[in-house]
């Protein structure tokens, strides 16, 4: 493994990667739909413990702007989204009527807690392809039958603590993670790839974080352990619930460094008084960074389908772009073998949202996105503390 900082790649660069790839074969191809559409699915948690909507609204948001502007060669695309109410037996359900009854072609957008593991096989089994617009669960980065577009919650675990190595010169690393299904053993692992880059040991690894509750205990835990850096797993509720409980115990010389769950405006607003070093690792263009040309796009889209600015909102409008741009370069009809065949030949594709080439090919495994931005909280607002990316490469 290697650790690099990169630049921004701005909209004008992927404006002219985008002609290069237009003046070449990929001009020529024409996407043919016989019966005048292209089916596309998505599965996501809405209802239930957690609402992943803004993914697959942003997916569909791109799809209704381009069926507007006469579809792709003239093929609309119908994209057919349905609730998994992140109950197991829904997710598969779902799956099987989207492919067996409804006859998708691909599945793009989807951000569910359990879709992955419960579905993976199922898609790999029926040679359909899914790019995630959001991948949650461990399953999502390591079958065939998925690639995600996001950096997921594993591999920026890893890079907060190559981040806190680096930039912070800590050397009392701790990790405290909440552990749901299967993820002890993805979390090992992102422990492991940082033990493996930097040299270093982890202090400190605690499992028993819970879901909800008092977070004090944990503070102190990290206090008394020495720790000069935690990293921790949770979302925005809990973000808040552990800052302040830092903050009623007087905790000094920890930073606190979270996934991108953590990075909201909400969060930054609630601990606008805290005194603590607070950091969050991005998956994508920072949203919060209004002068952005990366956001330009991406905020177009979500401002015309009156959808509200958010990180997730991001992650489906990537989704929903690249497999536009991967069904614009199939040459004949757009049926299921052919939009599988084309992600898995398909080169490398820069999006200006996201530090490193989105990519699916026939691996067993894809993380292809493997790039944050690190923001800090000062005064109620999330400043860019990495204007470029940092970027963790095999």
């Amino acid at each position: 493994m290697s650790f690099k900082l990169i630049g921004s790649l701005t909209a004008a660069v992927f404006g002219a990667v985008l002609a290069m790839s237009a003046s070449t074969g990929a001009a020529m191809a024409a996407p043919e739909c016989p019966d005048g559409t292209i089916k596309l699915g998505g599965i996501s948690t809405i209802t239930g413990p957690a609402d992943f909507s803004e993914v697959p609204n942003a997916t569909a948001a791109v799809f209704d702007q381009v069926n507007a502007e006469g579809g792709i060669n003239g093929c609309q695309i119908e994209y057919i989204l349905l609730d998994d109410k992140a109950d197991p037996q829904v997710a598969a359900q779902s799956a099987r009527d989207l492919v067996d009854n409804r006859g998708v072609v691909a599945m793009v957008g989807s951000a569910s807690l359990l879709e992955c593991q419960v579905n993976a096989g199922y898609y790999h089994n029926s040679g359909i392809l899914s790019m995630q617009g959001l991948g949650v669960d461990a399953a999502c980065f390591n079958v065939p039958s998925i690639s995600p577009v996001n950096v997921g919650p594993f591999l920026l675990s890893t890079v907060m603590l190559q981040f806190s190595t680096e930039q912070l010169g800590n050397t009392q690393q701790c990790a405290m993670w909440i552990i749901t299904g299967g993820t002890g053993e993805a979390y090992a692992e992102a422990v492991a790839n940082w033990e493996e880059l930097s040299g270093q040991k982890i202090h400190l690894v605690d499992n028993s974080v819970p879901f909800q509750g008092d977070y004090t205990p944990y503070v102190l835990k990290a206090r008394d352990e020495g720790c000069d850096a935690v990293v921790f797993n949770t979302v925005e509720p809990q973000v808040v619930q552990m800052i302040k409980a830092a903050d009623a115990q007087n905790i000094e010389g920890i930073d606190w460094l979270f996934l991108a769950p953590g990075y909201t405006v909400q969060v930054a607003e609630a601990l606008a008084d805290t005194n603590q070093p607070v950091y969050a690792g991005t998956e994508w263009e920072p949203f919060t960074e209004a002068g952005s040309e990366a956001n330009e796009g991406w905020k177009a889209a979500m401002e015309t389908a009156g959808l509200p600015l958010t990180a997730f909102s991001q992650g489906g409008y990537e989704a929903a772009t690249l497999m536009i741009d991967v069904i614009k370069g199939i040459d004949g009809p757009v049926t299921r073998e052919a939009v599988t065949n084309a992600l898995h030949t398909m080169e490398p594709m820069e999006h200006p949202l996201v530090g490193t080439p989105y990519m699916f090919g026939e691996g067993d495994r894809h993380s292809s996105s493997r790039a944050t931005k690190v923001m800090k909280l000062e005064g109620g607002e999330w400043v860019l503390e990495t204007p470029d990316w940092f970027v963790l490469g095999d």
